[in-house]
């Protein structure tokens, strides 16, 4: 018998299994809280009218981890670098081809870049606490040159981003306590739980769901793990566990991060900052620290894009070398050795993206993948089921499939609450991404104008 907790390789010699249930919960940590927070605190208070907010990031996180065991359930069974994309892949092959797999990187090659846009625009409203009265374009030409500089960083190949993801660990901690501790330095119990009248009103119910939007944006990361898969030493335990405990846990800092923040001043106040986390160290502890809070939070900004994009420019690159997807995404870089074409075409997107409000991108990023991602994915889980009895399944969803349904309907509440115009052009996206899937699939005479391929790639397996 072999001892646990030796690496063990996976099956295509790769990789090693060396990642276990405390790194693994790190990785999602780290991936969860990025920015995110520092910039969505105010749009969180503005949606839901008061200190109240904190309801938004509870449901968040009810739906996150309601998700988090669907996620659990097919990456423990089928734990392979490319998480949504191998489910969909397995889970859809018999009735469709290869459709569902290439909506979904069709639908990365917008989601990705529009997540990373709000970095970018995050990290330019906290750039405006040195240079307050930014004009339109002022503004917008910082964004551009800040996306041109990750994607001219990015144009090279890079071996290992183990430094800069741990750096990215370490800042965000030092960013999240710092702002949380001087926050209650200088509590104010009358501003934190000053709740306007009718605060659990109908106005309430009116602004759940544009909180939702928001919190769940704030958990996204909770799933890194999945796509990590053939990283992870004994997948059944680590997968679940490294999503149950990351949720759980970003719950505690977001409550405690927002509480602290909205015991500072006033939340109207609080709803109309830019840089909220400058705005609390300030007030706490003078100028000096929150310019020194500023630029850890910018660094954490940079950072999170960087990592973003490089990681995002690899997805379409691997479908596209398993022929699920445009052909133009394979390819490498003649000298070194990346895939440039998705890496460019993610930092046009990303650029474009830093054009629009953020909370309209938050709900564009969104819409587009709650239909081919969260929602396939759960259809995917029964589907697979029913279809591969047979597949080893080292963890089961606990109560199926009440996680199921909580999560479906999550997904749909979030995806009604969306505004009208993330729906429509999201919508216009997933049209486009079936007229130009029918055209490849044509040319490479796959399904529907060939009969379909199985290939069952996990079945059987230990």
């Amino acid at each position: 018998m072999q001892d646990s907790s030796t690496p063990q390789p996976v099956r295509d010699g790769g990789f090693h299994r060396s990642i276990g249930l405390f790194s693994g919960t790190a990785i999602n940590m780290t991936q969860m809280c990025g920015i995110g927070p520092f910039i969505t605190i105010p749009i969180m208070v503005a949606a839901m009218g008061g200190p109240q907010a904190v309801v938004g990031w509870i449901a968040g996180a009810i739906l996150a981890m309601a998700d988090g065991l669907v996620w659990a359930e097919l990456g423990a069974a089928m734990p392979g670098s490319g998480g949504t994309y191998v489910y969909l892949r397995e889970a859809f092959q018999y009735r469709s081809g290869k459709l569902m797999p290439f909506l979904f990187i069709w639908t990365m090659l917008l989601a990705i870049p529009l997540l990373m846009s709000t970095g970018i625009i995050g990290m330019v409203e906290y750039l405006q606490f040195f240079f307050p009265g930014l004009g339109w374009w002022a503004v917008h030409l910082m964004s551009l040159a800040a996306t041109a500089l990750v994607t001219w960083m990015l144009y090279r190949r890079i071996e290992s981003v183990r430094a800069i993801t741990i750096a990215l660990w370490i800042i965000m901690l030092v960013s999240v306590v710092g702002v949380a501790a001087a926050g209650f330095s200088h509590f104010h119990a009358d501003y934190a739980f000053a709740y306007p009248p009718g605060a659990f009103g109908s106005r309430f119910f009116m602004g759940l769901g544009a909180g939702l939007v928001i919190g769940i944006y704030d958990y996204l990361g909770y799933n890194t793990t999945a796509y990590i898969g053939d990283e992870l030493r004994d997948p059944g335990r680590t997968m679940p566990g490294s999503i149950i405990v990351s949720v759980i846990a970003m719950m505690v800092v977001y409550l405690v991060l927002n509480i602290s923040v909205l015991g500072v001043a006033p939340w109207q106040e609080i709803a109309q900052s830019k840089s909220v986390a400058s705005l609390v160290v300030e007030q706490s502890w003078g100028h000096l620290a929150a310019a020194v809070m500023t630029v850890l939070i910018i660094v954490t900004a940079f950072a999170s894009v960087f990592t973003g994009l490089l990681g995002g420019s690899r997805v379409p690159f691997q479908a596209a070398h398993e022929k699920v997807f445009l052909s133009v995404f394979g390819r490498l870089h003649a000298k070194h050795g990346f895939p440039h074409v998705a890496l460019l075409t993610m930092g046009v997107v990303t650029a474009i993206g830093t054009f629009f409000d953020l909370g309209e991108v938050i709900n564009m990023l969104l819409a587009a993948t709650i239909i081919v991602q969260s929602v396939a994915q759960i259809a995917a889980l029964v589907v697979l089921r029913r279809r591969q009895p047979g597949l080893a399944r080292p963890y089961k969803q606990w109560l199926y499939p009440v996680p199921c349904v909580i999560a479906l309907l999550g997904w749909i509440y979030v995806y009604v609450s969306a505004s009208t115009a993330s729906l429509i052009l999201s919508g216009l996206w997933i049209l486009a991404g079936i007229v130009v899937f029918a055209i490849w699939a044509r040319a490479n005479r796959s399904w529907p104008f060939a009969p379909v391929e199985i290939r069952e790639a996990y079945l059987g397996e230990p």
